[in-house]
C-alpha cells in the first residue's frame, strides 16, 4: 500500500465510524460526545485489536493490515458487502497498470452504431473520465447531459435542470456519488475525473457532503423516476454494464412492457 492510499484508509475508517452510533453495536452511551459515531477506542475494542494499532491505522501509520485484521474492522463497522470490498482494495490495491491512451478512442467508433441500432432504448457510454463517448438519439432525448461530450455526474450537481428531471434528486445524487465510490480504482483514477471531483467537492455543497460520508454500494441496475419535460413522469430500469477493455461504463434505462412509462417513452422517440 502507498502512503497516499494508507492516508484514504484512514479517512475511510474515520468516516465510517462516525455514522455508527453506539446503540447500534451495543454499547453504553454514556456521558454526552463531542463528535458523533463510535470513538478509535471503541472500534478497537469490537474489532479485538489494541487502541495504538487502529490509530495508527488511522494516521497512515500501517501500511499493511492483515485480511484478518480487515475483515475484524468490517465487522465492527457493520461494512456492507459492497464496502467491505472497498476496505480491502483501499489496503491491498492492485498493482498500477498503464492504460493505452488510444485504446478508449479505437473502441468509441464501433460502439455507436450498436448503441444507434437500439431505437426504442436510451443507451449512452462513459469514458474513464466520466465523460461522454457515445450515446444514442433516444439517450439525448430523455437528457440532454446524456450527449456526447457530457459529463452526467458534474451536470447532477451543477445543472438546474436535472433537479427538474430528477423529481428524486436527493436519491439520485447519493446513488451516484456511493455508486463511484464503488467503481473508481484508487490508485488509477483518470486524472479528469479527479479534477471533476475536486471541482463538486468545492462548488457543490451536496457532493461534498455525500463524498465525506464515503458510502460504497454498487448500482448496476435500479429504478429511478423522471419528469420528463415533454412527455411527463417516467419510471424507468436502469443496467450498467462495464466494458473492461475500453474502459467505458454502458448505461442502458427501459420500461416495464406494457407500462405507462413504455407508452411515453415510445412516444419520446418518435418525436
Amino acid at each position: 500500500m502507498t502512503r497516499e492510499t494508507a492516508d484514504t484508509l484512514g479517512e475511510f475508517l474515520r468516516a465510517r465510524r462516525g455514522q455508527i452510533s453506539p446503540q447500534q453495536v451495543g454499547l453504553p452511551v454514556g456521558e454526552r460526545r463531542r463528535v458523533p459515531g463510535l470513538r478509535r477506542e471503541e472500534v478497537a475494542q469490537l474489532a479485538g485489536i489494541s487502541p495504538e494499532y487502529y490509530l495508527r491505522l488511522e494516521q497512515g501509520r500501517n501500511l499493511n493490515p492483515s485480511d484478518q485484521i480487515l475483515t475484524a474492522l468490517a465487522g465492527a463497522l457493520q461494512l456492507d458487502e459492497d464496502a467491505v470490498a472497498y476496505l480491502h482494495r483501499l489496503a491491498h490495491p492492485a498493482p498500477p497498470t498503464r492504460r493505452p491512451r488510444g485504446r478508449a478512442r479505437t473502441h468509441q467508433g464501433d460502439l455507436q452504431p450498436l448503441l444507434d441500432s437500439w431505437q426504442q432504448t436510451p443507451a449512452y457510454a462513459q469514458g474513464p473520465s466520466g465523460r461522454v463517448v457515445a450515446a444514442n438519439r433516444l439517450a439525448v432525448l430523455l437528457c440532454p447531459f446524456y450527449a456526447i461530450g457530457h459529463d452526467p455526474l458534474r451536470a447532477a450537481f451543477l445543472e438546474p435542470e436535472m433537479r427538474s428531471l430528477y423529481p428524486q434528486w436527493d436519491d439520485m445524487t447519493a446513488k451516484a456519488v456511493s455508486g463511484l465510490r464503488a467503481m473508481i480504482d484508487v490508485d488509477e483514477a483518470d486524472p479528469e475525473l479527479l479534477e471533476t471531483i475536486g471541482e463538486l467537492t468545492l462548488a457543490s455543497e451536496r457532493f461534498s457532503t455525500l463524498w465525506t460520508r464515503r458510502e460504497v454500494r454498487r448500482r448496476d441496475t435500479g429504478l429511478t423516476r423522471l419528469n420528463h419535460p415533454l412527455v411527463g413522469e417516467l419510471d424507468l430500469h436502469y443496467e450498467k454494464m462495464v466494458r473492461p477493455q475500453a474502459h467505458q461504463l454502458i448505461v442502458v434505462y427501459y420500461a416495464d412492457q406494457g407500462s405507462t412509462s413504455a407508452e411515453r417513452l415510445a412516444l419520446l422517440s418518435s418525436l
